[in-house]
């Protein structure tokens, strides 16, 4: 049995976000109708399409047309969900802004690439726009100052997955009241998730291999890359001993100078010989490889996320698998998209599920995850953010912590981004007396989620096993560096490790023989984040149907490859996934960025029309006739005549020049800059941003739920803030609290 199985999706979107968000519901056994245009879906010869729409049934129809628009009515009616990712224009002339107030059940799930109201938010899905837009691509460390263009969508794979946790938060709180709501989760969403969380105002970088001698990318002496993660200072400690450095490291010297004789003493040896020396110091590192081949590595093998199908056109297809491992209810991939036989979709519209039924019950509220008590054992990025995910969508969240606290509490903006809705508890679990505490929160607990190192849970006595005896209905999540199968799984790991390894670092320096690019965005620890929180509100969806709770492992390793699954798509013969390069500018003259005399401008024109239109809008129509737009290099000769013809113009002419000729386009703005935009003001890109001491953070919501509304109640907490609150809001009698207190077993520090 699968979490969601039994339940009807219909997905009537395009692209990349929706269709990988009703990808993640099929894998968990949802019955998926994917409705395509006459023409098809946009990306239908791109090979992340395979992925994005594995598992469904897929049926054209022209809902332009009023049969087309009755027979989609049909559809939505017999629906738990329904999915949609039309401009917010379309979506009105369509009539289905109300969709869900006619379908008192149905969960309506609107996916815009960007926002709701406004002109911008009227263009097809590209991630280069919303980048550009929001101040990410200013953030992407460069050699130069300017923006840099991401070759691998990840704010799209971000969509995904918020889209696909907020639905099913949605049809978790459903199973309470009765009733469904719209929800929406847009492009803005995802940036305030992925890239926004610090406030968006992080300045740029200009170092590509990494700001910190201890946290960058090196050139060996065969010409190979390396990352060393060595984050914590006691790992940085290891690394210059086993390096030979202790000694000259001894005085103060300025990071610049660590930095030039750490450069110097890695072209000293071949990478391989500088793994095993620091991997046998305990010292986190990892290879810089192509991206080409990790989907056949042995890590990949051990995490079981590698799937390969046949197709009778294509021969056989290699997609990532499911990065998400439920133990009693586990997603599975059962095969390429299908076309849908007219009895098929006959059956789908025939036979209504609860979605039609009267809502029968009162309106609630409560946020959709209200009720949910989390015990949350995360630190520094993954663990701790999926965790405020899930405080986000209205649980009540207790960070758990001992008395030296979470790693991650020094880093202002970063500690303050990742922990915000929760109460802080400090408890010694290494003493007997703090492990069965813990073990008596975990029987009024719903959901406990860590990201320790593999085997410290079970070391301190609170692994699945334990937790899940003392209450069997317990949701018991683990996010891992590795997975759970093999020898990496002891080994320390972070973010950039993956990155690294799993060729996101190559794709983006431009391939082989470049130098890597290193992301300031820790895509693998944010991808974990959403990801985790997804796996657990569809484990909490499981619970009401099997009565019993169950295990959730997830690791950076499974996101390493399904945030790059477009990329990692392929079979024989399949078009090669872009690559970027030094400062990468886009990937072709006619998808990329250019400076105008005061700013920068995304031009992406959407097919041959909008790239003559592009032509004759600055002047030039004999440019037409040698467009070819895949294949324009992004540096070539005309690439420079644009540059030329741009750089005359202000940002403001150039983009109303484009505009009003059709064609896709969107400013650049750097951080501070988007934090003021009108358009980004409309849709509520920065709502409420709370000042702290660290600067502004963003305190939106990561989804708008029509009917139950979401976002952070209260800030971070303090080291053991809510300590005493918590224990006896949570039903520990109070002469133990006491007792605990005196003995030193639980504090408030704060």
């Amino acid at each position: 049995m699968s979490a969601y199985r039994g339940l009807k999706v219909l997905d009537c979107t395009q692209g990349v976000a929706g269709p990988m968000a009703g990808m993640l519901l099929a894998d968990f056994g949802a019955e998926v109708l994917k409705v395509e245009p006459p023409g098809g879906d946009r990306l239908a010869d791109k090979p992340g399409y395979q992925t994005w729409n594995r598992g469904k049934a897929r049926t054209t129809l022209d809902v332009e047309s009023p049969a087309g628009r009755e027979r989609l009515e049909a559809l939505i009616a017999a629906s738990d969900v329904a999915i949609f990712d039309y401009s917010p224009r379309r979506m009105a002339a369509l009539g289905l802004s109300d969709v869900a107030d006619r379908h008192g059940r149905l969960v309506s799930l609107w996916m815009p690439p960007y926002g709701t109201t406004g002109a911008w938010s009227e263009m097809t899905e590209h991630h280069g726009a919303l980048t550009a837009m929001t101040g990410g691509a200013f953030r992407q460390s460069s050699y130069a100052y300017q923006p840099v263009y991401l070759v691998a969508p990840f704010l799209h794979y971000a969509q995904a997955n918020m889209g696909a946790g907020a639905a099913g938060a949605a049809l978790y709180e459903r199973r309470r009241s009765g009733r469904g709501q719209a929800v929406t989760v847009s492009g803005f969403h995802a940036v305030a998730l992925v890239g926004g969380a610090s406030g968006n105002v992080l300045p740029p970088g200009r170092r590509p291999l990494g700001a910190s001698p201890s946290y960058r990318t090196y050139r060996c002496g065969d010409g190979e890359y390396l990352f060393l993660a060595t984050l914590f200072s006691y790992f940085f400690l290891r690394a210059v001993d086993a390096m030979g450095l202790a000694v000259a490291l001894a005085e103060d010297v300025f990071p610049e100078d660590v930095t030039v004789m750490m450069e110097a003493r890695f072209l000293e040896k071949p990478r391989d010989e500088w793994l095993a020396i620091l991997r046998a110091a305990d010292v986190p590192c990892g290879p810089v490889s192509p991206r080409d081949e990790w989907l056949r590595s042995e890590l990949i093998a051990n995490n079981d996320m590698r799937h390969v199908f046949d197709d009778a056109k294509r021969g056989p297809v290699e997609m990532p698998g499911t990065p998400i491992k439920l133990s009693k209810t586990p997603a599975r991939v059962t095969g390429l998209v299908r076309d849908a036989a007219p009895s098929d979709v006959d059956a789908f519209a025939a036979a209504p599920s609860e979605a039609s039924a009267s809502p029968g019950a009162p309106a609630s509220k409560a946020a959709p995850l209200a009720g949910i008590r989390v015990l949350d054992l995360g630190t520094v990025i993954a663990g701790a953010y999926a965790n405020a995910i899930l405080s986000n969508l209205g649980a009540e969240v207790v960070k758990v912590e001992s008395a030296d606290g979470d790693p991650w509490r020094d880093r202002g903006v970063g500690f303050t981004a990742y922990n915000r809705g929760k109460r802080g508890l400090v408890v010694d679990l290494k003493q007997p007396e703090g492990r069965a505490l813990f073990l008596d929160l975990c029987r009024e607990a719903d959901v406990v989620l860590d990201n320790y190192r593999l085997g410290v849970r079970d070391r301190l006595g609170i692994g699945h096993a334990d937790v899940t005896t003392a209450n069997a209905r317990l949701i018991s999540a683990s996010i891992t560096t590795y997975g759970t199968h093999g020898e990496e799984t002891k080994r320390p790991g972070f973010d950039p490790l993956l990155q690294a390894r799993s060729g996101m670092m190559w794709a983006q320096g431009g391939g082989a023989g470049h130098e890597p690019v290193f992301h300031v965005l820790a895509v693998n620890d944010f991808a974990s984040a959403c990801t985790a929180a997804y796996g657990v509100i569809a484990a909490l969806n499981a619970r009401d149907a099997i009565g019993e709770g169950q295990v959730m492992d997830t690791s950076l390793t499974c996101q390493s490859a399904m945030f790059q699954s477009g990329e990692l798509t392929t079979w024989p013969g399949a078009p090669a996934a872009p690559l970027g390069g030094r400062d990468c500018l886009g990937i072709s003259a006619l998808d990329r960025f250019y400076a105008c005399a005061d700013g920068w401008i995304l031009v992406a024109p959407e097919g041959a029309g909008e790239a003559a239109a592009l032509a004759r809008a600055l002047g030039h129509p004999e440019w037409t006739d040698r467009f070819d737009m895949p294949a324009e290099p992004r540096d070539g000769a005309l690439a420079a005549e644009l540059e030329g013809v741009l750089a005359e113009r202000t940002r403001d002419e150039a983009l109303a020049a484009l505009v009003a000729a059709g064609v896709r386009c969107a400013p650049v703005h750097e951080s501070d800059e988007a934090l003021a935009d009108p358009f980004l003001l409309a849709n509520e890109f920065a709502d409420q941003p709370r000042r702290t001491p660290y600067g502004p953070v963003v305190n939106r919501p990561y989804g708008a739920f029509s009917r139950t509304p979401t976002g952070y109640t209260r800030p971070e907490p303090g080291l053991g803030e809510h300590t005493f609150e918590v224990l006896a809001d949570w039903g520990v009698d109070p002469e133990r609290i006491a007792r605990l207190g005196a003995e030193g077993v639980v504090m408030c520090l704060s």
